[in-house]
């Protein structure tokens, strides 16, 4: 089951129920589900740890939403870091920003392979212009684990950003992520 479909209410259950089948006055409490074969310990804790990943996103994002996200840097970082935590591939991501650089929505724009993405700056103005967006923040990952930005790095944020312009839309920021690394093109004078 997709986590990201749960209801907070449904996540929190399921972060509070037991791992280990609980008995009630002796007996084995049985649901439909459990008839078929039980679930590994190291399954229950993966879907744990799924959930718990779920929980934060939300947290970390419900905070984008109240201030500016450069204001706390680490929410973002640790969003970033987080988002992109185990993936294999490389996703392009932006996060839609209001005048006063809210978040309005963060999304998964482009999926790639393990060393590269196609990032379409078509699609980035199509989704800044239909959130009503004033800046973008954009990010991607390196499944590498070298969080350094790349040449191609370097002008696809140097391409987007002339090309946002053109409809008034800034981009503040495009960072890399890389396991626990997380490099800033803004703190490095790129942008």
């Amino acid at each position: 089951m997709n986590v990201t479909a749960l209801s907070r209410e449904d996540l929190v259950s399921e972060m509070l129920a037991p791992l280990l089948p609980t008995f009630a006055a002796g007996a084995l409490r049985v649901s439909d589900a459990d008839l078929s074969a039980p679930p590994s310990p190291e399954s229950l804790l993966a879907r744990r740890l799924s959930v718990a990943r779920e929980l934060l996103l939300r947290d970390l994002r419900e905070q984008m939403h109240k201030g500016p996200v450069m204001t706390s840097p680490q929410i973002l970082r640790d969003w970033l870091r987080l988002y992109c935590a185990g993936l294999e591939h490389e996703v392009f991501l932006v996060l839609y920003l209001d005048a006063n650089h809210r978040l309005i929505e963060p999304q998964e724009l482009f999926r790639g392979t393990l060393t590269q993405t196609s990032v379409y700056p078509r699609e980035l103005v199509k989704g800044a212009l239909a959130r009503n967006a004033a800046a973008l923040a954009v990010a991607h990952n390196h499944p590498s684990g070298q969080a350094e930005p790349s040449r191609a790095d370097e002008f696809l944020t140097q391409t987007l950003k002339s090309t946002l312009s053109l409809v008034d839309v800034r981009i503040i920021d495009h960072f890399v992520v890389a396991g626990d690394q997380v490099v800033s093109f803004a703190e490095r004078g790129l942008i």
